[in-house]
């Protein structure tokens, strides 16, 4: 499968997956209440911290299965590999559940301060939901395998359909069956296991055929378990970073309040579905380059890659903090909910828009086998940031713990980048820094501070929807001119007649 279709499906099917996420959040926030969609933010905090016990096995196929061909020896090979990560995952998912089920009333009762929602709807919402957490984490392995396996078009398809399912099914099931936090969480786990299903029948379809019937196998596991360990460790330690002030929030606030926090995160987020798509596709073709020895293809497949996020995610964000309250507005119909959300979303925007810039230079750490780089300095920061949230928070609430997280991604834009390129790609830092990053978003913010200028606040859903997409198009456009290798790709598939001539 090219790299071009790849990416295009990923893009598809991430996009309709987010369309699907968040065009229903305001009817979710309409009929369960802004405290019930609390416990959605409780659901995608749990989701975060437990795929730590993916055991870094995600990563670890995607890479084990890059450019696997029809070798049977190697079809076989995989095919016990995943086999055996299965019946682990599996057994995991159980525990998971049988473990929130466990503590669901004490979470109900002694975590959470709810006045509007009563302890056993809390529980029987927290039990359902680590079904759903330990369905979602069997997904994850058979989706990097597919990943791994450069299938993206039908990872695509599948997602799409499961995203429509999850999304609009859940509007249709609290409109004309029970408007309930338990009705909601009982849909998501009936889809998560179609998902389940879907996912491992296109896993196990894109795999090499083989010698004999796939079984468990200690030495497949062996052979990924060193850089499995790796990943795990970077995973803990970036949730620690990243969720520890979530924590802390849902303990410290009201669900109400963190009901306000939660939806702030998920639209300050937003752009960052604009990175998976590009990262998915690139992920085994570096793999691929490293094991080839490429150095030539694999600097211009990490700048191409690169400097896609910074135009896509780069322009998003920037048009999220031109006209973010507008946005919120016309998405929700509700003034109060957008006026006490839009400070939090800007400072969280800021901060993923660095964290998401980062990505793609820990993809190829990955690729490379390295983690050690991502462990140590994530070790620096939570002896840092983990001591400031916890002085930050109780003072400053969500805002502080909003800053904190803009620092932490700061910091990791200005020390690891010269770091790694120490080591990976030597030389190419300032070219990261200056074409790959810099010239883009200067070039996006530029052209978004005229646009704020000259066109005045819109206030009807219509002429917000079609200011939205002329700001963006035009701040897309001046990003993509500022970067030159995805400037050359646009005018390569523009028609013969459209092409710039050459002097």
């Amino acid at each position: 499968m090219s790299l071009k279709k790849n990416v295009i499906a990923n893009y598809f099917g991430a996009g309709w997956t987010a369309l699907m996420t968040f065009a229903f959040v305001p009817f979710y926030i309409r009929y369960l209440g802004i405290e019930a969609y609390g416990l959605i933010g409780i659901y995608t905090m749990l989701q975060a911290w437990l795929s730590l016990l993916d055991l870094g096995m995600t990563p670890a196929m995607s890479r084990e299965l890059a450019g696997l061909g029809d070798d049977r020896r190697k079809g076989q090979q995989a095919r016990d590999l995943l086999r055996s990560v299965e019946v682990i995952f599996f057994c995991l998912a159980t525990a998971v559940a049988l473990a929130v089920w466990a503590s669901s009333r004490w979470l109900a009762s002694t975590w959470l301060s709810s006045k509007g929602v009563a302890p056993d709807v809390l529980a029987q919402a927290f039990a359902i939901m680590g079904v759903v957490v330990g369905l979602r984490l069997i997904e994850n392995i058979y989706r990097s395998s597919i990943v791994g396996m450069q299938r993206q078009v039908a990872l695509s398809a599948v997602t799409s359909v499961v995203a429509t399912f999850r999304g609009f099914g859940a509007v249709i099931v609290l409109a004309f069956v029970a408007p309930t936090i338990q009705a909601y969480f009982l849909w998501q786990c009936l889809v998560s296991v179609l998902s389940v299903s879907a996912l491992a029948a296109t896993a196990y379809r894109a795999l090499p055929p083989a010698l004999a019937r796939a079984g468990f196998s200690l030495p497949a596991l062996r052979s990924v378990w060193r850089f499995a360990a790796g990943t795990m460790a970077i995973t803990f330690l970036s949730l620690l970073l990243t969720q520890i002030d979530k924590v802390l929030l849902s303990r410290l606030l009201t669900l109400e309040a963190f009901g306000y926090y939660a939806f702030a995160v998920v639209v300050a987020q937003l752009p960052i579905a604009l990175v998976a798509p590009v990262t998915q596709a690139f992920f085994p073709r570096f793999a691929q380059l490293l094991k080839q020895d490429n150095q030539a293809g694999l600097a211009l497949a990490y700048h191409t890659a690169c400097q896609l996020i910074t135009v896509l995610l780069g322009s998003a964000t920037v048009l999220l903090l031109l006209s973010g309250q507008e946005i919120l507005r016309a998405w929700t119909g509700d003034i109060d909910l957008s006026a006490r959300t839009y400070p939090l979303v800007v400072v969280i925007a800021l901060g993923s828009l660095l964290n998401g810039l980062m990505t793609v230079p820990y993809f190829l750490q990955l690729s490379s086998g390295w983690t050690a780089l991502n462990i140590r300095v994530n070790l620096v920061a939570i002896a840092l940031v983990v001591p400031a949230l916890f002085w930050v928070v109780p003072r400053h609430g969500a805002i502080g713990a909003a800053w904190i997280w803009v620092g932490l991604n700061a910091t990791y834009v200005f020390v690891v980048i010269p770091l790694m390129h120490r080591r990976l790609l030597v030389g190419e830092k300032w070219r990261w820094y200056a074409r790959d990053v810099g010239l883009p978003l200067v070039a996006a913010a530029a052209v978004a501070l005229l646009l704020g200028a000259v066109i005045p606040e819109q206030h009807g859903r219509v002429a917000m929807l079609v200011k939205t997409a002329f700001c963006f198009a035009a701040i897309a456009a001046a990003a993509t001119f500022a970067a030159p290798i995805v400037r050359a790709q646009f005018f390569a598939h523009l028609p013969a007649g459209l092409k710039p001539r050459a002097r």
